[in-house]
């Protein structure tokens, strides 16, 4: 279950320049789904080095508009209001709710020899992730996203890397949102499905 983040207003972060890199390639193949659970329909859910610190249950969204940091990174990074800079703004979810984030902090995130600076939005609700990576950060790495190989791929230098999801990490995402949903709303959820 991917949880789309879109910015309330249409004002823009800073402009991050994508790095070029003008004779590599980045494609996927068949030979890219060895190793993965096939057919699915699991969200792309990676490891990441976020802030000095390797950071499990990061889900990758090319569809929403920011990077979005949930209760359990900002605690584990031991983080204080005071961290954080001030973002006002509100965000809308893609089931069309409305949340106030806490705040901004921008940090480092390493995927392999390259590090990207990603401003991560802090909102305190619940998610079964730590993170969620979106636009900002794949265009800014240069990188390319496919859920159904299951790989993030970026330029490096002179050659094309990879990062690779983990699928039983999505599936137990998957399993811990719905088991979260309040009683109510996935029975009438149910009810609509009928």
């Amino acid at each position: 279950m991917s949880v789309g983040w879109l910015p309330v207003d249409n004002s823009t972060p800073e402009p991050k320049r994508p790095k070029v890199y003008p004779h590599l390639v980045l494609g996927f193949s068949e030979e890219d789904k060895i190793g993965t659970i096939q057919p699915h329909d699991d969200a792309l859910v990676i490891t990441l080095r976020i802030g000095g610190y390797d950071v499990k249950r990061v889900i990758v969204d090319g569809g929403s508009g920011a990077e979005i940091m949930y209760p359990d990174l900002y605690k584990g990074l031991k983080l204080r209001p005071e961290d954080l800079t001030s973002y006002s703004s509100p965000l809308l979810t893609f089931d069309r709710k409305m949340v106030m984030p806490k705040g901004q902090i921008r940090l480092p995130v390493q995927t392999g020899p390259e590090i990207v600076e990603a401003n991560f939005i802090v909102v305190d609700i619940y998610s079964p992730y730590t993170a969620t990576v979106a636009r900002p950060w794949l265009h800014t790495l240069g990188a390319v996203a496919s859920t159904l190989h299951q790989k993030v791929k970026f330029p490096s230098k002179v050659r094309v890397l990879e990062i690779r999801g983990c699928q039983v990490m999505a599936r137990e995402c998957l399993v811990v949102a719905i088991s979260h949903w309040p009683e109510a709303e996935s029975s009438a959820h149910v009810e609509e499905s009928s």
